[in-house]
């Protein structure tokens, strides 16, 4: 096989879920396109890597653009709109499942995107999520453009054993992170401190939020605790 055609295939290879012969039909049918939709293909990839930033609070993606007053913006339109509750933080592993829960209609807080699951609780695993970020963003939520005092966090893992894992990891990290600062602000009041919840009955053990259909993320959501 033309080399140019082997390392197409390995690149397609590296996309989540793509093994080696779905990244041959890709390879395969890219060959059969006109000149033009490659090019449009090329320059959409270019866009993505050029007008796509993260959201300096919740790491959402979105499309860069210049804000009302100077520079860019750097919130996403979710954390930017004053409408919704800033006092609920709602934490995902992913991007798709935020915008599963969006499309539900039903929750109006703001998020914050782990980006990703840990297997196992060792150090190694757990750097690669976003956890000192996290960190962060509960302590001085201001310092990232949103101004909140969380009442009630929601840990929205999925239920499988890497997202149990990750509710783990996660329920400890706020909790080290917002009980001495907290009580250091209420002067010992534990009352003060904001609630942890997780996703109710609804999602199947094993399933993902991002294949689940809109009513069972509603139940889930209103049958937190």
């Amino acid at each position: 096989m033309a080399n140019n055609i082997q390392k197409l295939i390995d690149l397609f290879s590296k996309f989540p879920t793509v093994g080696p012969r779905t990244a041959s039909r890709f390879v395969f049918y890219l060959m059969k396109l006109p000149k033009e939709k490659i090019e449009e293909l090329i320059a959409s990839i270019q866009d993505l890597k050029n007008k796509i930033k993260f959201c300096s609070f919740c790491f959402n993606p979105f499309e860069s653009s210049t804000g009302s007053n100077q520079g860019e913006k750097q919130l996403c339109e979710i954390c930017e709109n004053t409408n919704r509750d800033r006092s609920l933080l709602c934490i995902v592993e992913k991007e798709t499942d935020l915008a599963s829960i969006e499309k539900t209609k039903k929750y109006h807080g703001l998020y914050f995107i782990l980006g990703g699951t840990v297997a196992t609780l060792k150090k190694s695993d757990i750097e690669k999520l976003r956890t000192k970020e996290l960190e962060e963003r509960l302590r001085s939520p201001q310092s990232f453009g949103i101004i909140t005092l969380f009442k009630e966090i929601i840990i929205a893992t999925n239920p499988t054993p890497e997202g149990k894992a990750t509710a783990i990891l996660i329920e400890r990290t706020i909790k080290e992170t917002l009980n001495p600062a907290r009580n250091a602000i209420s002067g010992g009041v534990k009352d003060n401190l904001p609630k942890i919840t997780h996703l109710g009955l609804g999602l199947p053990v094993g399933g993902e939020l991002e294949y689940a259909d809109e009513e069972t993320l509603e139940s889930a959501f209103e049958g937190r605790k």
